[in-house]
């Protein structure tokens, strides 16, 4: 079923798109890295872009990090780790199929949207409501973090990933899936939905699969001049 599939229900499923989630973080890790980096600084920056969220925002609210909670992740990290480090030329194929490229952004996507939902959902059961009936930014805030943290780790970074392109895809994704979300589940939009959080978490992944491969493939859409007579 496909809807199982974009929900990751199966936990086979789960496993194969954690382990393109992380090869296409990795590829991006092995491009920005110098080529005579040591491993050990090579496999440490794999590891914070792959779990930056995973980690930051458990630290927001006193949980473990996902990085310790849950073997998968390490495991599929390493495992790509390995296949970049030893077998390059499988990155050279990502990027020049268009097919293979797209799967993998699937599957990151997907692993990406689960973790969106779950940390949006997660801050919202333990963040007290003040002004509203609900938190209103906190768990935005968590969900946001979630989707792009990584991107800001180490922490000499600062905002040196916003200082020039200002906010990347999967930032402004992450925030405007977060916030359409949380916004969705704790309103009367959501009254009588039946399945809303699964409802819900279909369409982030199909949100975040579209703006993923538009962002792959640098898709734009071109104006036409019109000339006046």
């Amino acid at each position: 079923d496909v809807a199982d599939f974009l929900l990751l229900h199966q936990k086979e499923v789960l496993y194969m798109c954690m382990v393109g989630y992380t090869f296409l973080h990795g590829s991006k890790v092995f491009k920005a890295v110098p080529k005579t980096a040591p491993v050990s600084y090579k496999l440490i920056s794999m590891i914070l872009a792959c779990t930056g969220g995973g980690i930051l925002v458990p630290i927001f609210l006193n949980k473990v990090p996902v990085p310790l909670a849950n073997d998968a992740y390490p495991i599929a990290i390493l495992l790509s780790f390995v296949l970049h480090h030893y077998f390059p030329v499988l990155a050279e194929v990502m990027n020049l199929s268009a097919v293979v490229k797209s799967l993998v952004v699937v599957f990151y996507e997907l692993v990406r949207a689960k973790v969106v939902l779950t940390f949006t959902l997660a801050a919202s059961a333990v963040i007290a409501p003040t002004t509203f009936s609900f938190p209103l930014f906190g768990p935005i805030m968590c969900g946001t973090v979630a989707g792009c943290g990584g991107a800001f780790l180490p922490m000499n970074k600062g905002l040196d990933p916003i200082a020039k392109g200002g906010l990347q895809p999967p930032m402004s994704s992450a925030f405007v899936g977060s916030a359409l979300v949380h916004l969705f589940l704790n309103t009367s939009l959501s009254d009588g939905v039946v399945n809303a959080k699964a409802k819900a978490h279909l369409h982030l992944a199909l949100f975040f699969i579209i703006v993923g491969l538009v962002s792959a493939f640098n898709f734009s859409i071109k104006t036409v001049k019109v000339k006046k007579e």
